[in-house]
Parts: C-alpha cells; sequence; structure tokens
C-alpha cells in the first residue's frame, strides 16, 4: 500500500473523515529500517506527525494548526480559559476546571490539541472523555506531551 494513502487512511479514521484532506502536498517520511513502516512525517523539514506502534499517530502542534483548517476536526480539540493558557502553553497539563469547551469526538487515551483564542498552544493525550471534562471540576483533563513552548525551543536549534 502506498504510504500516503495509509497515513490519509490513518488521519481519516482517528479525526474523521475528509479531515486527511487538509494534509500538505509536499510531505517527506522517515521508514524504519527494521520493519519498514512510518516512522515520521515531514513538511518544510517541521514535524508533522509520528506513526505510534499501536497504529495511532502523535501528532505535532504544528500539524494540528494545519488540520485545524476544517471544521469537522474542531471536534477533536479542547479549549481552555485565559487562567490556564500561559501553563499550558509551557507544558503543563489541562485541568478539568480550566476546559471552556470539548469536542464530542474525544476518548481516553486520544490526541488532543489544545486551543486557546483558535490557534493550537499544545497537544496532549486525553485522561477522560470529553463529556468528563465537562462535568467534573477537579483532576487531569490531558497530559500535555508537546506545547509551543517545546516547538519554539526546537526551531531555535
Amino acid at each position: 500500500m502506498d504510504p500516503v494513502v495509509k497515513l490519509k487512511h490513518t488521519i481519516d479514521a482517528l479525526f474523521g473523515n475528509g479531515i486527511s484532506k487538509n494534509l500538505p502536498k509536499e510531505i517527506e517520511m522517515t521508514f524504519s529500517k527494521k520493519t519498514g513502516r512510518i516512522r515520521e512525517v515531514y513538511h518544510d523539514k517541521k514535524l508533522l506527525c509520528t506513526l505510534r506502534i499501536d497504529g495511532g499517530l502523535a501528532i505535532s502542534p504544528y500539524f494540528a494548526q494545519i488540520l485545524l483548517k476544517n471544521k469537522k476536526f474542531r471536534q477533536n480539540c479542547v479549549e481552555v480559559n485565559d487562567d490556564s493558557a500561559p501553563f499550558v502553553r509551557d507544558g503543563k497539563s489541562v485541568f478539568c476546571k480550566h476546559v471552556t469547551w470539548a469536542g464530542k469526538n474525544i476518548l481516553i487515551g486520544a490526541d488532543v490539541p489544545v486551543l486557546y483564542q483558535n490557534e493550537v498552544i499544545a497537544v496532549g493525550r486525553a485522561i477522560v472523555n470529553s463529556e468528563m471534562m465537562g462535568t467534573l471540576k477537579r483532576g487531569v483533563a490531558i497530559k500535555v506531551r508537546d506545547s509551543l513552548k517545546n516547538s519554539l525551543e526546537q526551531k531555535k536549534t
């Protein structure tokens, strides 16, 4: 199977049909030497995503911002309030009480972009689903894996 087609199918399966239309045309892929599987996907020398062993995708904030052009993708995102945005941007976890809006497609363990004023400030893994984020007032909602602070540090080097 063509690696680009496989990547598009994976994006559509994880985030919803039609989301892969926003995948940039000029992408570069790195492959595993042992298994031949897709490892990482780049666009203009910027990391878009890493394919996980379990079939999931670890997307970067840069790629999440590209996918956000599709209105359906927003259902996979979480919006945070003014109080927590600077902390999340620094790579800290998102707590349930700071979530102002959560998309209906968020499931436990899913990769979730964190938005503040329609800009992706971080990407992490959901600890609870979208319904629980709205009802719980305590505890971690999203464990942040990659934030804008980390992305900016990578650009400097």
